[in-house]
């Protein structure tokens, strides 16, 4: 629902209600993860995608019902399905949307998740998508790291969905969970979507070459809060660097060690060093390869890869300290300009994320969709 908070926000606080479809489940070749959401409002307005296009239509039709009813609906779709060809679902998969109205009457703490979504507060909002009884359908607990507000219709049930989803927030995971109807662990009849709102995962770009603009460029477009680090004050501008949320003028290997100390980056970070020189890269690589990070990779031909890890290896790295290293950076793609280069970096995130091979999918057989 990430995608979708301002537009919710701003119809929520004008008094409009919308309709909030969000992908709750998932199965084989699913073309959206859970928690993707569109939203449909009054006027006939789409924001947002739940299948990349495969069932829009028919969530937009539900979507308009709901408004109507203000009954939440959970509706699986699914090529098994007679219908399925029908709403254009072709890919393979099944996957479970549940569709609700927002609204002040029907979440009152809305603005209290936007708020913390915003500021980048770490919140999950768990919500009833079935129960076998009907008035306890579309209740929901916000929860956050040390409190919780709403209620899903008792204090065992609240206290198992509050416990659960505080481990699913601390881990950065959205998923589905079953209970038995008040709340017991092994049982069936009552199941929770609990969707985690986490801080954006970080990239840091450490040198301000004209390589990491549009590395800049591409890490806000895959989501990651961007900073651009450079010692040299005269490169390392806003202005030449506006896709990044912060610049900053420091030596890389010193601003790593503060965000480190800091608790500031974690194991979904991600590192890229283009700045071609040993006096900045070698000391951030150090630092970088040292912590337990989601990527680091670096910039540089093959003679400058060779003598990096001759002078890590100096500074006293381990050969699988250096094993997590990507470099040359980049997958092999051919590219050419900053742009290419941009996207072969950002291949090789997005392979290593999730175990891709980079190879082409016109030759493999088997899941497209993890």
């Amino acid at each position: 629902m990430r995608d979708v908070l301002d537009e919710v926000l701003r119809r929520y606080q004008s008094g409009e209600p919308v309709a909030l479809g969000t992908v709750v489940a998932t199965f084989s070749s699913a073309p959206r993860s859970p928690g993707a959401a569109m939203v449909v409002a009054p006027d006939g307005t789409v924001t947002g995608s739940v299948s990349g296009g495969c069932v829009e239509g028919a969530v937009y039709e539900l979507g308009k019902d709901v408004l109507d009813t203000g009954h939440p609906v959970l509706q699986r779709y699914g090529i098994s399905d007679d219908d399925a060809f029908a709403v254009g679902l072709t890919c393979g998969g099944i996957i479970d949307i549940y569709v609700e109205r927002i609204a002040a009457d029907t979440f009152p703490e809305f603005e209290q998740l936007a708020e913390s979504v915003q500021a980048e507060v770490p919140v999950a909002v768990a919500t009833v998508v079935t129960h076998s009884d009907p008035k306890r359908l579309g209740r929901r607990i916000l929860v956050w790291t040390d409190r919780h507000t709403g209620s899903a219709g008792s204090d065992r049930v609240d206290a198992a969905i509050v416990d659960d989803a505080r481990g699913l927030l601390a881990a950065g995971r959205t998923a589905m969970l079953g209970y038995g109807p008040d709340g017991e662990r092994r049982g069936e009849g009552m199941s929770v979507f609990v969707n985690s709102f986490e801080p954006p995962p970080r990239m840091l770009v450490f040198g301000a070459i004209d390589f990491a603009a549009a590395m800049a460029r591409m890490g806000a477009y895959l989501g990651y809060r961007v900073t651009v680090c450079d010692a040299r004050p005269v490169f390392a501008t806003t202005s030449r660097f506006p896709s990044a949320h912060e610049v900053v003028v420091d030596w890389p290997h010193r601003y790593l060690e503060r965000q480190l100390a800091e608790g500031r980056v974690d194991e979904r970070t991600v590192v890229t060093v283009l700045t071609h020189d040993p006096k900045f890269d070698v000391p951030v690589l150090r630092v970088a390869l040292r912590a337990e990070l989601g990527y680091v990779g670096a910039m540089g031909s093959r003679r400058t890869h060779a003598d990096r890890l001759a002078r890590l290896r100096e500074d006293g790295l381990t050969e699988g300290e250096l094993a997590a290293l990507a470099s040359p950076i980049g997958l092999d793609l051919g590219a050419r300009t900053p742009e290419e280069t941009a996207v072969s970096i950002a291949a090789e995130i997005i392979a290593t994320r999730w175990g891709g091979g980079g190879q082409r999918l016109s030759v493999l057989s088997g899941r497209i969709h993890g």
